[in-house]
């Protein structure tokens, strides 16, 4: 079964997009923000990002909040070059003043108002998989900001979506930590950036039960261990080496907290 190799980069300062950390290229990198208040690290994420879009009333945070996440700039200029490239969903959240800043900035606005059946970070996904000729498919990263935190029926609704799109690598973040599938589909080896990640980590069964999961790499490894809701599933663990390994039977959700500065 092939492996997928995983790094969470995108949480530090890159000096050159060339390569990533296992020498690999460095993933082609998509934005999408949601209507939560804006991770501290946003403008890192913006700036490793080859396309941003905010969802909806997402545009609303980023016009906000950014300013305050870089208090020593002006607040004009910071609201001027965080110009998301595209803002689509069903527009019942976005401001009127906010939509048209952006409108005259140049900024694509996509309302798929008649559209009820998906959610906003779905319709932001399928535009990134259809309409982004320039992005490196094969080697794409989604990273969704403020997908965590407020209602626990958008969170769920989140990460529903990455079961919906379980092809493609998409992973939520919020201050505290990070969420992404990973498929049966593969195994899995996961680069564990201890200087902004860990160490308090999870993997959790998502569709159906998993009758069989190993891993390595972790304070409590599972050994051929079946997880199910109702059963045990693997909360608050700890990754204990610089790679994790995870082989499973069923889709997991991997989480790891990501550490204050």
């Amino acid at each position: 079964m092939d492996v997928i190799r995983h790094c969470s980069s995108f949480l530090l300062p890159s000096p050159s997009h060339a390569a990533g950390t296992d020498g690999r290229p460095t993933p082609a990198y998509a934005l999408v923000v949601l209507n939560q208040r804006l991770p501290r690290f946003t403008p890192l994420l913006w700036e490793h990002a080859q396309v941003r879009m905010c969802a909806d009333g997402g545009a609303n945070r980023v016009y906000d909040e950014m300013p305050g996440l870089l208090p020593h700039e002006d607040a004009v200029a910071i609201r001027n070059r965080y110009k998301p490239e595209v803002i689509k969903g069903d527009m019942d959240s976005i401001r009127t003043e906010i939509m048209d800043f952006y409108r005259k900035l140049g900024t694509k606005i996509v309302d798929e108002s008649h559209d009820q059946d998906t959610t906003d970070l779905h319709k932001c996904v399928s535009y990134i998989r259809d309409s982004t000729p320039e992005l490196d498919k094969s080697n794409l990263c989604i990273l969704v900001a403020g997908a965590l935190g407020g209602r626990f029926d958008h969170e769920i609704g989140n990460i529903n979506v990455l079961c919906r799109f379980s092809d493609m690598r998409i992973i939520l973040i919020s201050d505290d930590c990070l969420i992404q599938l990973l498929p049966r589909t593969h195994h899995h080896e996961i680069h564990i950036l201890s200087s902004v990640e860990g160490p308090h980590c999870g993997l959790v069964p998502i569709g159906i039960p998993s009758k069989s999961t190993t891993t390595t790499g972790l304070q409590w490894d599972l050994a051929d261990t079946e997880m199910k809701f109702g059963g045990l599933i693997s909360t608050s663990n700890i990754a204990r080496e610089e790679t994790v390994t995870v082989r499973s039977d069923s889709d997991l959700l991997w989480t790891i907290s990501i550490k204050k500065p």
